[in-house]
């Protein structure tokens, strides 16, 4: 069966489908990740996207539930060059085809995601949609045009947990802002023996503190930060009261709760090969991202926090750390699944910073 990618620039791919059929809107990005395609599938952060792999081939290893960063898958659609319909892997119980029809998540291969790439490099992320329905060009453009943009969308509310749940652990308690939260971040939680606590993205800060947590993680998640900034006044609250750690949409949302300003990316970050430094000790870190906001480092105030790390790529932010109070935040997934595991020492930094909390 046919299926269609068409961009709001009026760009149209004619591919193959797989998976679930239909029509989905939805911002079209890229990753550049080699392999991961089952992580980058189930992160609540590509909510509202679509998403597409530029490494060529696709579905190599299967799919098996063990890797998953969240229930389910939350892109919107996924594109690839070549899709492996007969997997190789001990672990696998299906294959990508049959599991993107199970989540009825619509996919589209054999077309150029070489050239598709490059032109989001160079236009940026577009709106677009992703179909196995027959339309006419001018049909499937107009629909891309219509395509929500991310800017200022609350997605957050469709990826949060509903109840908050604990993870039993040691005796230090550790609260998560769960605003899309990869597993993995809940799992290196864990293995330092701490209870986890996950709560729902739109919890205030008075409830949070009479769970009497000895820190605040506060997780990655899709979309714009200014579409939460229900969660920036809670985590304003809770500065100083408590150490606070800030990952990926977290780290933005710290960086609102200080005062500072965020804006769009022109095409993001996304894949597992970004080279950060750390501007205390000049050590860089290849890193795995996904994001496509960040913060002004101009708007932030230097009586307050300053930069701690950035990218090499293109200069943007990659940490803040704030001079008297608790908290630092990095924009890039230390807790990695998938991506480099270089960074996984900031949650021992997190830890000891609980431990010693106050000094």
């Amino acid at each position: 069966m046919k299926a269609y990618l068409a961009l709001e620039d009026g760009t149209v791919f004619e591919g193959i489908s797989f998976g679930a059929t239909g029509l989905r809107q939805g911002e079209v990005v890229f990753n550049t990740s080699m392999t991961g395609y089952q992580e980058i599938l189930t992160d609540p952060s590509y909510c509202g996207q679509i998403v597409t792999m530029t490494y060529p081939l696709i579905g190599n290893y299967g799919i098996n539930r063990d890797d998953f960063e969240s229930a389910g898958p939350k892109v919107r659609g996924f594109v690839v060059r070549e899709l492996c319909h007969v997997p190789s892997n001990w672990r696998s119980t299906s294959n990508l085809e049959e599991f993107l029809k199970e989540h009825q998540i619509v996919g589209i291969q054999g077309i150029d995601t070489r050239s598709l790439t490059k032109r989001l490099r160079s236009s940026g992320t577009m709106g677009g949609i992703i179909t196995t329905d027959a339309l006419t060009r001018a049909e499937l453009v107009d629909l891309a045009k219509k395509a929500p943009v991310l800017n200022g969308q609350d997605l957050v509310s469709q990826v949060t947990t509903k109840e908050a749940y604990t993870v039993a652990g040691g005796k230090y308690r550790v609260v998560v802002m769960d605003f899309g939260a990869k597993r993995n971040i809940v799992r290196w939680l864990s293995k330092l023996d701490l209870t986890v606590i996950v709560v729902p993205a739109h919890t205030g800060a008075e409830e949070i503190l009479a769970l009497n947590p000895d820190g605040l993680m506060l997780s990655n998640g899709p979309g714009d930060p200014k579409g939460v900034l229900y969660a920036a006044e809670n985590i304003k609250k809770l500065l100083g009261k408590l150490p606070v750690f800030g990952i990926c949409l977290g780290h933005q949302l710290l960086g609102l709760a200080l005062g500072a300003d965020t804006y769009k990316l022109h095409f993001g970050h996304r894949g597992g090969n970004h080279p950060v430094k750390d501007l205390d000790t000049g050590r860089v870190y290849i890193t795995s991202q996904n994001h496509g906001f960040a913060i002004n480092a101009d708007t932030l105030d230097p009586q307050v926090a300053e930069v701690s790390h950035i990218n090499l790529n293109d200069h943007t932010v990659e940490g803040i750390r704030c001079k008297n109070i608790p908290a630092f935040s990095v924009q890039y997934h230390p807790e990695a699944f998938p991506g480099p595991t270089d960074s996984e020492y900031l949650f021992e930094k997190f830890y000891d910073m609980i431990r010693n909390f106050p000094a």
